[in-house]
């Protein structure tokens, strides 16, 4: 249960002023059709982190837990310094949505925009630190949804109200302590 409460807080802090909430706002503000939006976003999560749970699983089977341990800290300190630097959506990522209808576009442009984001490198490596890919994948997909789906609804409206620096450096906090954590020990009952 801690796999899935930790990575859903963790992921839905982190997603706050991520360029993928900001793709959510600009396709919500095109199209104005809430629910092929957030479908496509569902869609593309479960797969895009159910990717990364799958390497996170191969990873724990495939390194050592002394080896497992020192590069989950260390990824866990990056991630804490990666969140505090601010995303910007790319314009190309908008343009597909022209061609693919709206469930398309946002399937493939949430896709794309995910695949390195620090949101499944997180994945990746609490995948790897819990052991658990099945609950992993289900908190950060819901932590996609918790800060995603307002955006789909509110627009950018509330975008300038949420103190992004506050939440970014609370995000960057939890992932500090997951790596010092980890560093020390944390989890040698499971092996690393």
């Amino acid at each position: 249960m801690e796999a899935l409460l930790v990575s859903t807080g963790v992921v839905a802090l982190a997603e706050i002023g991520d360029k993928t909430q900001l793709l959510a706002f600009i396709l919500a503000a095109r199209f104005k059709k809430p629910l092929p939006i957030i479908a496509g976003i569902l869609a593309a999560t479960l797969i895009n982190h159910g990717l990364a749970g799958a390497l996170g699983a191969w990873i724990t089977a495939a390194i050592s837990p002394e080896v497992l341990r020192w590069v989950l800290g260390a990824s866990f300190i990056a991630m804490a310094a990666w969140t505090l630097i601010p995303d910007k959506i790319e314009d190309e990522e908008t343009q597909i949505a022209s061609k693919l209808g709206v469930f398309g576009a946002t399937f493939v442009t949430f896709f794309l925009a995910e695949m390195g984001d620090k949101t499944q490198i997180a994945t990746i490596a609490m995948a790897a630190h819990y052991a658990n890919p099945w609950l992993v994948v289900a908190g950060t997909t819901l932590g996609m949804l918790i800060a995603d789906v307002p955006a789909v609804l509110v627009g950018d409206k509330m975008a300038h109200k949420i103190p992004m620096k506050l939440v970014h450096g609370i995000a960057a906090g939890v992932f500090a302590v997951l790596g010092i954590a980890t560093l020390l020990g944390a989890g040698a009952q499971l092996g690393f």
